[in-house]
């Protein structure tokens, strides 16, 4: 027992300020470990669950390593590839080996479009094959039509069809949103999911004027290397490494151990109650999901605690399959498909893993291994299914989208209740008014999926702020605040 550390009801000891407790062993949580440990300060990260690592989780099917939950993470971002090489891996990042993504829309498998920000085009050209003529011609009338003022916020679905009409939002905006948040494009907000399209819609008449103006940003410095990454033996094995690295500089990681009290002390301190252990720290860093973190603060930060309770979360499940390669043969090229709601199927997308991923191809050559995702905001009725039923129905999708009929030789579902926060119109002023009440408490900070972008390197950030706020500097928390991190579709089935 240390320090800073007592057995239920007995006496604290003195206040430790360099001693920070963290909240949470997601990959925020771990990541805001290994920013403190930099700073110097001595770190204790209490996960309620088993094992680290939140929605990050490797796995294996047919002997081959997989990923059980995300499977890529934005490259043309910082945050996470730099986490990945400082924890140890960078001999191990690896690019797609393929991007080539489709839709099975409209009865067939089609090329993914280009020349689109988030399924949003710059003219009606880059969406054709895609959309109905009648949805082409439509995009056309955005020229025609007089501005439209997005306010504070609007809905992406919402401006997008009154722009250029539902059948982009439907067609091509809708799942690759899907993809990112497991959401409905007609709630999702503009300003939080497409930061950059939110920004350059304020200052064009024109959404297509809008989107060619980014287009033309970037041409003109254009980013180099790769848009995704992905890491040898998965995703899943970032928070290994990560935990591994804030053991290594004196950390400690209690998994088993759910917090259930949070309190200031007289002396201006934290107490924090996880089981039979009491701890005392100088501060803390909150990084578990959004119902979880208003549970811990609703005794000394009720505003915040109110305004995340208001939070709401979709639910999902990814179903990996491993297929005989020999029996294989008629799955198409390209590392997997996407699947507009409107079309009535059952899975929204699925990633060709053994394709898009070299070393799971090294691992077996004699395997392809595939996966599908179920499961959408306010759609959960599929998810009552058991596994063999979730089975059944992406083998029946993808034997109609790809003429794929043989039976896997393996078979794993992993299910991720409330896995994905929805940001709606209005989600960044939730976001600044919880870290507004959150900062009247010194000491502490909040992080994670829920405030400034679902993705990998987005969650990296938000705890990097996190903890760069302990230390009193509040840059990096302003800057997401006023500019969240676009979340991207890291192709089918991310």
């Amino acid at each position: 027992m240390s320090a800073s550390e007592t057995a239920a009801g007995e006496r604290p000891p003195a206040e430790e300020p360099g001693h920070v407790v963290v909240v949470g062993a997601g990959i925020a949580g771990l990541a805001a470990a290994h920013r403190l440990l930099e700073g110097g300060a001595r770190v204790t990260v209490l996960e309620a669950s088993d094992r680290v690592g939140g929605k990050l989780l490797p796995g294996e099917i047919a002997g081959v390593r997989v990923d059980l939950g995300a499977e890529s993470m934005l490259a043309r971002r910082p945050e996470a590839v730099g986490l990945a090489r400082a924890a140890g891996l960078a001999d191990r990042l690896q690019p797609p080996s393929t991007a080539s993504a489709s839709l099975w829309t409209r009865g067939a498998l089609r090329p993914m479009p280009k020349g689109h920000v988030m399924g949003v085009p710059g003219t009606a050209a880059a969406l054709s094959g895609v959309l109905s003529e009648e949805g082409l011609a439509r995009i056309g009338r955005d020229a025609e039509l007089p501005r439209t003022e997005v306010g504070d916020d609007v809905a992406v679905g919402e401006y997008v069809a009154a722009r250029l009409g539902r059948e982009v939002v439907d067609r091509l905006v809708e799942p690759l949103l899907g993809g990112v948040y497991a959401g409905d494009a007609y709630r999702i907000s503009l300003r939080s999911a497409v930061p950059q399209l939110f920004e350059a819609a304020r200052t064009h008449t024109s959404l297509t004027e809008a989107v060619r103006a980014l287009q033309g940003r970037t041409a003109t410095s254009p980013p180099s290397g790769p848009v995704f990454m992905g890491i040898e033996g998965g995703i899943g094995t970032l928070p290994l490494a990560v935990a591994a690295s804030v053991r290594a500089r004196g950390g400690e990681i209690v998994t088993d151990a759910p917090v259930t009290e949070l309190r200031r002390t007289a002396s201006e301190g934290w107490r924090i109650v996880a089981g039979d252990r009491v701890l005392h720290a100088g501060a803390v860093v909150v990084a578990v999901p959004a119902g979880p973190a208003a549970a811990l603060l609703r005794a000394e930060a009720p505003a915040a605690a109110a305004e995340l309770s208001a939070v709401e979360y979709a639910s999902m499940a990814l179903i990996t399959l491993a297929y005989r390669r020999s029996e294989a043969a008629a799955l198409p090229e390209g590392s997997g498909f996407l699947v507009p709601p409107v079309d009535g199927h059952t899975i929204k997308a699925s990633t060709f893993a053994s394709r898009k991923w070299g070393w799971i191809a090294d691992e077996d050559p004699d395997l392809v291994v595939l996966r599908t995702s179920v499961g959408r905001y306010g759609d959960t009725a599929i998810l009552g299914r058991d596994d063999a039923g979730l089975v059944a129905v992406s083998r029946h999708d993808l034997a109609e989208a790809t003429g794929l009929t043989a039976a896997p030789v393996a078979t794993r579902v992993t299910r991720w209740q409330d896995g994905l926060p929805q940001y709606p119109v209005g989600h960044h002023a939730r976001v600044a008014r919880v870290r507004e009440h959150v900062a009247k408490l010194p000491g502490l900070a909040v992080c994670g999926a829920a405030y400034d972008g679902v993705g990998i390197p987005a969650s990296i950030a938000s705890a990097y702020a996190a903890a760069d706020q302990i230390r009193g500097d509040l840059r990096g928390v302003e800057q997401l605040t006023a500019h969240p991190v676009q979340s991207l579709h890291g192709g089918a089935g991310e």
